[in-house]
């Protein structure tokens, strides 16, 4: 299937690894160019920009500068932006226990980066007449999860941000949707420091066991890669789905059951 992405310039956020990294190499397999964006440039994204495909830059998305220049390092044409960047803290002790900082630092990274960078690229691309946008969500924006409190509630806003975004300027030829994935393979939730790591802890148990646990509670008992999750992305910003706008996709081996 021609996805007719050749030749375009995608914009995409946390690209050094995890998801952000396979959407990068999702749409440069479909012969686009990217402009990645990351706090620090990972071996595996600076390998990508050997072949002169892929822009790599190292930015702080969090403040409200460096989207901006994220956005400037694109020029003057962005068909896709892909808001992916984003944080994930386990909070096993507990509400009480996230404090303003904990929630700003989350609220930043999960919506703000997103909001900032979207204010910056809808100038480019209401000036081509259009583009599309893939907001990069999270099973909890529907699941709302103690454990990970500011991160569900983040999340929820960006898919509610999306939605607003895409009645106001779908007119104007952008559309908006999000996929929202259940746990991913990814250093965020099996890394050193990810989400398994850190309940481990907390609970006593094992990494592993509590990796295996998240895996059972899937219908396909595994946990989703990050491939499979980027393999969404491109196809949603592709002009093969050019009247899906609106839309919430959930990428979750049947985690969330729905009717």
């Amino acid at each position: 299937m021609d996805l007719a992405l050749s030749g375009k310039v995608v914009v995409v956020t946390g690209a050094s690894r995890g998801i952000g990294l396979a959407v990068t190499r999702g749409f440069l397999a479909e012969g686009a160019s990217i402009v990645a964006g990351s706090l620090s440039i990972s071996p595996e994204l600076d390998e990508l920009v050997t072949d002169g495909s892929v822009t790599a830059v190292a930015v702080d998305l969090s403040g409200s500068e460096g989207p901006e220049r994220l956005i400037a390092e694109a020029g003057d044409r962005i068909d896709v932006l892909v808001n992916n960047v984003g944080l994930a803290v386990p909070r096993p002790e507990g509400f009480l226990a996230v404090t303003d900082d904990m929630w700003q630092a989350t609220w930043n990274l999960n919506l703000m980066a997103a909001v900032r960078t979207t204010r910056a690229a809808l100038p480019v691309m209401l000036r081509r007449g259009g583009g599309a946008i893939v907001n990069v969500a999270s099973v909890n924006a529907r699941m709302p999860d103690p454990t990970v409190i500011d991160y569900s509630a983040s999340k929820a806003a960006l898919v509610n941000f999306g939605k607003a975004l895409s009645k106001e300027f779908g007119p104007r030829g952008i559309r908006v949707n999000s996929v929202d994935p259940g746990p991913v393979a990814t250093d965020l939730w099996l890394g050193r420091d990810g989400v398994a790591a850190r309940l481990s802890q907390a609970s006593g148990r094992t990494a592993v066991e509590i990796a295996a646990e998240a895996a059972a509670g899937m219908v396909t008992g595994r946990f989703t890669r990050p491939d499979e999750v980027a393999d969404l992305v491109v196809v949603l910003a592709s002009g093969r789905l050019a009247n899906v706008t609106g839309a919430d996709f959930t990428i979750d081996g049947g985690l969330v059951s729905t009717i």
